[in-house]
């Protein structure tokens, strides 16, 4: 499921979060699946508990989980509402966009990579 790498300079939360962000954007964890308890996976991964709630806290700042009381966490439904990981990953977007027009790309391949990724998004049952 995840990875930590303690030779990482990144904290183990940051790897944690990332470890679940990138399983709920592959589809590894299906929209509204719950996630394990903050206790089960801090116990499978040998850490903490305090570091597991603070990724979930993050990824659902960041649009990616819901929290319910009582119930515990669940992946949230893709593209809802806006979200500021949304916005910064749009600004990453659009320097990286005006580099690659800069480069040499035109919109028409900035837009058919971006119908690529939709289209495996889709592949992947989100």
């Amino acid at each position: 499921m995840i990875s930590l790498n303690y030779r990482d300079a990144r904290p183990i939360y940051e790897q944690v979060r990332d470890g679940l962000r990138h399983l709920v954007i592959t589809g590894a964890i299906a929209e509204g699946e719950k996630l394990p308890s903050v206790r089960a996976l801090a116990a499978s991964l040998a850490i903490n508990p305090n570091t597991i709630q603070r990724a979930y806290a993050a990824l659902e700042a960041e649009g990616y989980l819901t929290s319910e009381p009582g119930r515990g966490a669940f992946a949230a439904k893709g593209g809802e509402g806006e979200s500021a990981r949304r916005e910064e990953l749009l600004r990453q977007f659009d320097a990286s966009a005006r580099e690659l027009c800069f480069l040499g790309m035109t919109p028409e391949e900035l837009a058919e990579r971006i119908e690529r990724a939709a289209e495996m998004r889709k592949g992947e049952g989100a």
